[in-house]
């Protein structure tokens, strides 16, 4: 896959770096694009870029870009990846795929059309621990799946804390954590939430910092999620079963778990990842082009709408919108 890339900031340097670092003829990078020409030639410089572009729509015209990873703020992640795909490009949007679920069915229609893939950027759904995971708990090595609870936290030096939390760039803790904290959830839960219930705090900077979810499912599972910027919490998470639990020191970054029988000896799991963890979804992006699919099945359409149906409600509960929300 010739890749280009929008946007020059950190996420975006990881991408390329992984790429890089795959050593993999058949995938590439062949441009990138900012809205600072000056950034754009620095970042080609930097990571052996063939072409670097001061616009995203200068981008589009390149024909040997057959794929756009796109690394924008929140809040420009529909509008970057609508012009992709009028443009011809395949898609891999990096987390949240939008600021709602409206815009993000909206894409997947236009992709669908114009047959074309597109995939939300949830990185650590393709790590072989991941899978290691799911198999465990339908074996049954648990028995009975009951309760599972995860947390993540960090903070950060100015100005990026801020860049975190600025309502007006879709910050917040619940689509930059929350789409991980939920989205593990998701995919150890399968099913949709029935019912929630939520206690938040909020920044300075106009968006939430700090959030607890208790989440219901069916058949009485239940779930418990804490996102925060601005205080650290460390990403362990555990699932608990009716004979046993999953123990996860990383949640998002799974590479070992630990599975402890409520009586028998526990044992480890070890799946240690490659380079950044990035390249098995840009390995996945390759696959599905050149099998002519316009989705993933390991991390389907249906997947990202659970979890961004669900950020909706929750932001509703909250009577919390974003400044362009609130025009509308």
């Amino acid at each position: 896959m010739k890749w280009g890339i929008i946007s020059t900031g950190t996420i975006a340097r990881t991408f390329a770096r992984t790429v890089n670092g795959m050593q993999n003829p058949d995938e590439t990078l062949a441009a990138v694009s900012s809205r600072s020409l000056d950034k754009a030639q620095a970042f080609a410089e930097e990571f052996g870029v063939t072409r670097a572009y001061g616009s995203y729509e200068e981008m589009m015209q390149d024909p040997d870009v057959d794929a756009v990873y796109i690394g924008t703020p929140n809040h420009l992640h529909y509008e970057n990846a609508k012009m992709c795909l009028e443009a011809g490009k395949h898609v891999l949007l990096e987390k949240p795929m939008t600021t709602d679920a409206v815009q993000a069915v909206n894409l997947y229609k236009l992709a669908q059309e114009k047959h074309l893939f597109i995939m939300e950027a949830f990185w650590i759904r393709f790590l072989p621990g991941m899978q290691a995971l799911r198999d465990t708990i339908d074996n049954g090595e648990i028995g009975e799946l009951r309760h599972a609870r995860v947390e993540f936290g960090f903070t950060a030096p100015e100005p990026r804390l801020e860049r975190k939390l600025r309502a007006d760039v879709g910050g917040g803790a619940l689509l930059d954590i929350g789409i991980y904290t939920l989205g593990f959830l998701q995919f150890i839960m399968r099913d949709r939430v029935e019912s929630f219930s939520t206690q938040v705090h909020f920044s300075p900077y106009g968006s939430d910092d700090f959030s607890v979810l208790q989440l219901c499912y069916p058949g009485g599972r239940t779930a418990h999620a804490t996102q925060a910027i601005g205080t650290v919490m460390q990403r362990n998470a555990v699932i608990y079963g009716s004979t046993g639990a999953i123990l996860i020191p990383d949640f998002q970054k799974i590479d070992r778990f630990t599975v402890a029988p409520y009586q028998g000896e526990s044992h480890t799991v070890e799946l240690p990842f490659s380079g950044t963890g990035y390249e098995y979804e840009i390995l996945e992006v390759t696959r599905q082009v050149r099998a002519g699919s316009w989705y993933s099945n390991i991390f389907s359409p249906e997947d990202s709408l659970k979890v961004l149906r669900l950020l909706d409600e929750i932001r509703e509960a909250w009577d919390f919108a974003y400044p362009w929300e609130k025009e509308e």
